[in-house]
C-alpha cells in the first residue's frame, strides 16, 4: 500500500513510518517542513538501510494525498488542526487517529477528551468525508522505532466503517509482535484514549514500560 504519515518527524510518527516501511509498504513521511522530513528519512535510511528503502520524504500535503491510508501522527494539540487543514485530501480515505489528549498533574497523567467524546471522534467531525479509525494510542513511541525488537503489545482498533477498520487491523497485524483487536465503533475510542492516561501513570509510578495486552482472546 501507499501510506502517508502526517507529522512523521515527531517520535511516534517517525517510529511508525519506519515500521510500516519495514513491512514493505511505500510510506510518505510528511512534515510541514520538507527539509526536516528529508533529514529524518536520511537518518532512518542510514540506520536501517534496505529495510526502510520504501520510506520517502514528503510535505504533509503530499503525505495527505497518499493513495491508501493516512496516519495523523502529530502531537495531540496539533491533530485537529492538521486534520482540518487537509480535510479535502482526506475525503474518502482511511485515516488513522493515534493521538491521545493528555495532561500531567503531579505524579499522574489525566485524559483530555473533547466534547465529541474522543480525539478520534473530533477528527472525524473535522474531516467528515474521511473514514477515521482510532488505533495505536497505547504503543510507546520509543519502542515503535526499534525495528529489531517486536512490539509485544495489543492495539484496539475502533471505527464506524467496517471495511476501513478491517484494513487497519490487517495493516497493523503485519508489524512483528503487534496484535490488532476489533474494538467496535468510533464511540469506543473514548475509553481507549482515556486508558492511555492510566497506563502512563502506572509506568510513571512504577518506573515501568507497560503497554496493553488483553488475555483470553484470539485475534
Amino acid at each position: 500500500m501507499e501510506i502517508g504519515v502526517l507529522g512523521a518527524t515527531g517520535p511516534a510518527g517517525r517510529g511508525l513510518a519506519a515500521r510500516l516501511a519495514d513491512t514493505g509498504h511505500t510510506v510518505l513521511a510528511g512534515s510541514r517542513d520538507r527539509a526536516r522530513a528529508e533529514e529524518m528519512v536520511s537518518e532512518l535510511h542510514a540506520r536501517w538501510g534496505p529495510r526502510v528503502a520504501s520510506l520517502r520524504a514528503a510535505t504533509n500535503e503530499e503525505a495527505a494525498a497518499a493513495r491508501d491510508v493516512i496516519v495523523v501522527a502529530t502531537n495531540w494539540e496539533a491533530a485537529l488542526d492538521t486534520t482540518r487543514a487537509h480535510a479535502d485530501r482526506l475525503a474518502g480515505k482511511v485515516v488513522v487517529a493515534m493521538a491521545n489528549g493528555l495532561t500531567k498533574v503531579d505524579r499522574e497523567f489525566r485524559a483530555v477528551l473533547p466534547v465529541e467524546g474522543s480525539l478520534a471522534a473530533a477528527m472525524q467531525a473535522a474531516a467528515p468525508g474521511a473514514r477515521v479509525i482510532a488505533a495505536l494510542q497505547h504503543v510507546p513511541a520509543a519502542a515503535m522505532g526499534e525495528l529489531d525488537e517486536p512490539l509485544e503489545t495489543d492495539v484496539v482498533v475502533c471505527g464506524d466503517d467496517d471495511d476501513a477498520r478491517a484494513l487497519v487491523m490487517r495493516l497493523l497485524g503485519e508489524i512483528p509482535g503487534l496484535r490488532a483487536l476489533d474494538g467496535g465503533s468510533l464511540a469506543n475510542a473514548a475509553g481507549v484514549e482515556a486508558f492511555a492516561a492510566v497506563i502512563l501513570t502506572v509506568n510513571l509510578r512504577h518506573r515501568g514500560h507497560a503497554t496493553l495486552r488483553l488475555d483470553g482472546v484470539e485475534a
